[in-house]
C-alpha cells in the first residue's frame, strides 16, 4: 500500500487520485442565469444533499486546475443566488457531457446541448425537461475554500421545490431505484450507470443492532473460506441459535464441509441456519 501527503504531490495526482477513489458520485446538472438573464448549464460531481430538514444540497464548482479562473456557474450564483440542480439519467449523458465543454461566458448550453428549458415556478433559472427530478433552490450561502487551482467553492442550497416525472415512481409513490437509470461521475472518463444487475438491496439496520462480528467464535472469524461481507451477515443477525438450532442442523449436514455449506446457506439467505451450523 503507497501513502501519500497531498502538499507533497501536483494537485493534478491529487485530483485524480481524489476522483478515482471517492466514487462513483452524483452529478449536480447546475441550470444558473447571470445578471442579464443569459442561461448556463454545467455538470458538477462533487454534489450531495445533507439534510431532509431543511433540505439542503451542496455542489462545488471549483476554480480550473489549469487556469485558476472560477466556473461560470460560480459566476452566476453570485450574482443570482438561485439554481436548478437537475439529475442526469443514461439517456441524457451524451448531452450533458457536451454542456461540460468550456464554452466562453454568456453561450447557452442548453443550445449547444439541446437540452429543452422549462420555466421554474419559484426560481429564474429554467429546469432542464429532460431529467426526470429538478431542485428548485435557493443559494443560501457560498463558502470559498481557497484561491488556488483546484480549490472548491461551496454552494449551499436549500431545496424549495422538487419536481419528479410520476414515470419513476413506484407503488409506494417513492422514486423506483430500477427504473430510473441514474449516471454517476467516477475517476478519469469513467461513468457509473445504476442499473440491472449493478444494483443490490441492503437492509440498513436502523432500529435493530446485530450481535457483532466480535461475537463469532475465533474459528468463525479467523477462517479464511469467509469473506467479510459473509462475516458481516452473520454479524448483523439479532439472535445467536440455540443449542437446539445447533445440533438439528449438524445432524442436518453430517458428514458434510461446514463452511462450504455455510456459504451456500448464506448466498440463500440463511444465515442463521448457517451461523448454527459453523458455531
Amino acid at each position: 500500500m503507497i501513502s501519500i501527503i497531498p502538499s507533497e504531490n501536483p494537485v493534478s495526482k491529487v485530483h485524480q487520485i481524489l476522483l478515482g477513489g471517492i466514487s462513483p458520485r452524483p452529478i449536480c446538472f447546475a441550470s444558473t442565469i447571470d445578471l442579464n438573464g443569459n442561461r448556463n448549464l454545467a455538470p458538477f460531481s462533487f454534489f450531495n444533499v445533507f439534510s431532509a430538514n431543511p433540505p439542503i444540497a451542496i455542489f462545488s464548482p471549483a476554480l480550473s486546475g489549469r487556469t485558476s479562473e472560477p466556473k461560470h456557474t460560480y459566476l452566476n450564483v453570485k450574482e443570482v443566488p438561485e439554481v436548478v440542480i437537475n439529475l442526469v439519467t443514461y439517456n441524457m449523458v451524451q448531452q450533458m457531457s457536451l454542456a461540460s465543454s468550456p464554452y466562453e461566458k454568456g453561450v447557452d448550453e442548453f443550445v449547444k446541448s439541446g437540452f429543452t428549458p422549462i420555466d421554474s415556478d419559484i426560481v429564474k433559472p429554467a429546469r432542464v425537461k429532460e431529467s426526470p427530478i429538478q431542485l428548485e433552490c435557493k443559494v443560501i450561502e457560498v463558502k470559498e475554500l481557497g484561491t488556488k487551482g483546484g480549490a472548491g467553492n461551496l454552494i449551499i442550497c436549500e431545496i424549495v421545490k422538487i419536481h419528479i416525472d410520476e414515470t419513476f415512481l413506484n407503488e409506494k409513490g417513492l422514486i423506483d431505484q430500477q427504473r430510473i437509470d441514474l449516471v454517476a461521475r467516477m475517476g478519469e472518463n469513467w461513468y457509473c450507470r445504476a442499473h440491472g444487475d449493478s444494483l443490490f438491496e441492503l437492509t440498513k439496520p436502523i432500529t435493530t443492532c446485530g450481535i457483532g462480528v466480535d461475537v463469532l467464535p475465533v474459528h468463525i472469524r479467523l477462517s479464511l473460506l469467509l469473506t467479510g461481507n459473509e462475516l458481516g451477515i452473520l454479524g448483523n443477525l439479532e439472535i445467536l441459535p440455540s443449542d437446539e438450532e445447533k445440533q438439528m442442523i449438524k445432524e442436518k449436514y453430517l458428514g458434510q464441509d461446514a463452511f462450504v455449506i455455510a456459504k451456500n446457506l448464506i448466498l440463500n439467505n440463511a444465515a442463521h441456519e448457517a451461523l448454527a451450523l459453523l458455531w
